[in-house]
């Protein structure tokens, strides 16, 4: 473990993270004993461990001890106004009744650092909208179980006309559109300082009434999430187990200053665009412990597709995702590929990445726009194990109904213009991959090459026996197994690169690539 104090990533009234080992991915080499204040209360097994149950205003030492040395930090909570216990106001946490009022009521009702407190019990619940300056927290043995009956969830309309006729304000999204979507299980819409937090679980019990059955079309409104903020800022949420979202898991939009320590994402293999974590056009986000298990891709960067990106401009950008772990998903960390208002510095560092198909995939097309410019991302100490294609970048990613088009898939320079978008820095550096099935493929446009990929200190081992896969999905990209790096349209191009197992060249220089 690092010599370094542990370091403070988020501290509460009655909660706190804190990062013991910089060095780690996810998971300690050994545990760490906790104490608080000398006396012990868990055994750590990850690099970032939250803890609870503290008191509010109150100073605490916390102390952890690995293999004979002992790292200690100081701190002390933050004040707390009041709780509201929510059975006072009337849910009663039985799995049956209707607990929707009863907790909305008590969140409304709660003043400025107030603490609105679910405790143990079963609170089945239509979508709740969270308010400014309030901790939320969902205690061990808490569970919310979202409702599944869509006639009676709240929608968010896509577009409002302001009364004036000269603006509207945006509410509902989906896939990057201003488009009708139910509310969210949490809720939050032009909020700020809220601190969502505690060992309990949110449950969309999305495999039960018809969220996952002809998916792809609306009915009513698009489906629910989880977590859905729009707007908000300085938002925490902390420890919770998030499982069987009805689709994506945690949608951030057009939000800032967001913080998300020590969460649990879960869904089944085969759900359908229950990704775990799709930040849309956000600035500041610190991701920190988060253990992804999820339907589609684990991490998600967005920021709109066209009509989003011209009209708003507005970029994905400052995010730092770390200590993460990535299992059982299509893309470990995905940006794109609804992504016209670009997505700027972005690392990824300190990961363990399991069982999905890709690492890093970036994924964009011509039509995303000039203004849709992804930009110094970087993704360093990630360990992969059957990632079965660890970098994955494609500028003629073949989605919505023109994807398949000859001005998308042209293989040949088309003009530069309005739509066409560009590709800046990529890294991914000092990362370790076995039983990866391809090393990677990198396409750039023809007419806007990918201007700097740096690949170094990289080791990888691929298996030529593994089933075959098309590395990126465009059109004429052939599936198989055992081959190394592949790259087109890269202006430059630095491959630091050791490869084993590999059938070929383990780096393939191809068309407009130096």
């Amino acid at each position: 473990m690092s010599t370094l104090p542990p370091q403070a990533l988020f501290i509460g009234p009655r909660s706190a993270s804190f990062l013991l080992d910089e060095e780690s991915c996810y998971a300690l080499e050994s545990p760490a004993h906790i104490r608080i204040n000398g006396i012990p209360v868990c055994q750590a097994e990850t690099a970032v461990v939250s803890l609870y149950d503290l008191l509010p205003d109150t100073e605490y030492c916390l102390s952890a001890e690995k293999d004979g040395e002992d790292a200690t930090y100081t701190f002390r909570t933050l004040p707390e106004s009041v709780t509201y216990n929510v059975r006072i106001f009337g849910a009663q946490g039985d799995g049956v009744h209707d607990d929707t009022h009863a907790i909305q009521a008590a969140i409304y009702a709660c003043p400025e650092n107030g603490r609105v407190l679910i405790p143990r019990g079963t609170y089945l619940v239509f979508p709740l909208f969270l308010n400014s300056h309030i901790r939320l927290e969902i205690a061990e043995g808490a569970e919310l179980r979202l409702a599944n009956d869509r006639s009676r969830f709240p929608i968010l309309p896509g577009m409002v006309q302001t009364t004036d006729e000269q603006d509207d304000i945006n509410l509902g999204s989906w896939e990057g559109n201003p488009l009708d979507a139910f509310a969210s299980l949490l809720t939050g819409i032009d909020v700020e300082d809220v601190y969502v937090y505690g060992k309990g679980i949110l449950n969309g019990q999305g495999d039960l009434g018809d969220w996952w059955k002809d998916h792809k079309k609306k009915h009513g409104a698009f489906r629910p999430r989880m977590i859905f903020l729009n707007h908000c800022e300085t938002i925490v949420f902390q420890g919770l187990q998030i499982m069987r979202s009805p689709a994506w898991n945690v949608h951030p939009y057009f939000s800032k200053h967001l913080g998300f320590y020590s969460l649990t994402i879960t869904a089944p293999a085969d759900s359908p665009n229950t990704d775990g974590f799709d930040p849309e056009s956000c600035e500041g986000i610190s991701m920190m412990g988060v253990h992804f298990s999820v339907g589609d891709d684990c991490i998600a960067i967005k920021s709109g597709k066209i009509y989003m990106g011209r009209r708003y401009q507005t970029p994905c950008k400052n995010i730092e995702i770390a200590h993460c772990l990535m299992e059982d998903g299509h893309g470990g960390v995905t940006v794109g590929s609804e992504m016209s208002g670009g997505v700027q510095d972005v690392h990824i560092h300190h990961c363990t990445m399991r069982h999905t198909d890709r690492g890093l995939r970036i994924k964009t097309r011509r039509g995303r726009g000039v203004q849709g410019r992804i930009d110094r991302i970087c993704m360093e100490h990630v360990t992969m194990d059957y990632v079965r294609v660890p970098l994955a970048v494609n500028s003629m990613y073949f989605c919505d109904p023109d994807g398949r088009s000859a001005y998308v898939q042209s293989r040949t320079a088309q003009p530069v213009d309005e739509r066409t978008p560009s590709i800046g820095t990529i890294v991914f550096s000092d990362c370790v991959c076995t039983h990866a099935t391809n090393a990677g493929y990198v396409l750039g446009l023809p007419e806007k090459p990918l201007e700097h990929l740096i690949v170094r200190h990289v080791t990888m081992q691929v298996d030529p026996t593994a089933e075959p896969i098309a590395c990126i999905m465009a059109q004429d990209i052939p599936r198989n197994a055992g081959h190394g790096l592949e790259l087109h349209h890269v202006q430059d191009a630095q491959i630091d690169l050791e490869l084993s197992g590999h059938l070929g060249e383990a780096v393939l220089y191809g068309e407009g690539t130096k």
